[in-house]
């Protein structure tokens, strides 16, 4: 029972927008929210992404891990302490967007909350003056429909892309991992048997159960030397750094 009103819970949480005070004062000014956005990036940006994000991980510390609140072994309740996504992070989601479809502004939005299973639906408050200022630096053009605007990738937005692949592939990589990782929770707790595919794979997720019983046990050996010496956390990168070798190998077929 206690499992069951969690993932009510937690579903519903995870289903939510953002509601915070930007989101609900732009959301019913989007006029004057362009108007602001006029003063500069600067602005987009603290209202974006002040204080860190689930890209990134807390101020200062980007590229140490950060996002998304831990592997499979947590509750889930990581997942949703906070979604905040910097300008710079979005506006690049928003151009590899566009590289696969021109779209409108709501269609963009449909698009990222579909990508992370609602994980992560973004307000129009924040995706249309991040496509200004797209547009603006001349990486999106505009096709005018009658009171729409399709938005179309151009080619120096084609060149910010290029130079930013793997940060696109592992924010996109984010995006679709705890959409999975919440499809495996729900039927976990569901109780419900899994549909198995022909190698064994969970249908919903594409994932075997050796290859999450593995992360829970990699996460819990790490927790458990968490007071390890210097001597051991030595011994325990060596180790991380072979794996990490490993699996960005040559991978199976």
């Amino acid at each position: 029972m206690r499992d069951a009103q969690f993932l009510t819970a937690f579903v519903r949480r995870a289903r939510q927008k953002p509601q915070g005070r930007h989101d609900r004062s732009h959301s019913h000014h989007p006029h004057a929210h362009h108007r602001h956005h006029g003063e500069g990036h600067g602005h987009h940006q603290r209202h974006a992404g002040a204080g860190g994000d689930w890209f990134s991980g807390p101020a200062g510390e980007r590229g140490e891990g950060g996002g998304f609140g831990g592997g499979f072994g947590d509750d889930g309740r990581g997942w949703t302490r906070s979604r905040k996504v910097s300008a710079d992070d979005l506006q690049l989601m928003l151009l590899g967007l566009l590289e696969k479809n021109p779209s409108h502004g709501y269609e963009l939005i449909k698009a990222l909350g579909a990508l992370s299973n609602g994980f992560y639906t973004p307000s129009p408050g924040m995706v249309y003056p991040a496509l200004t200022y797209l547009e603006e630096l001349g990486y999106a053009t505009v096709e005018q429909e009658g009171a729409k605007k399709r938005y179309h990738l151009a080619e120096p937005g084609r060149a910010h892309l290029d130079g930013n692949r793997e940060r696109l592939a592992l924010m996109f990589n984010k995006l679709k991992h705890v959409a999975r990782k919440m499809d495996w929770m729900r039927q976990a707790w569901s109780g419900e048997p899994r549909s198995v595919g022909p190698e064994g794979e969970d249908t919903a997720t594409g994932w075997l159960p050796e290859f999450v019983a593995a992360r829970q046990a990699l996460k819990r050996a790490l927790l458990d030397r968490t007071d390890a010496s210097p001597a051991e956390q030595r011994r325990i990168a060596a180790i991380l750094a072979r794996a990490t070798e490993d699996i960005n190998g040559q991978a199976c077929s």
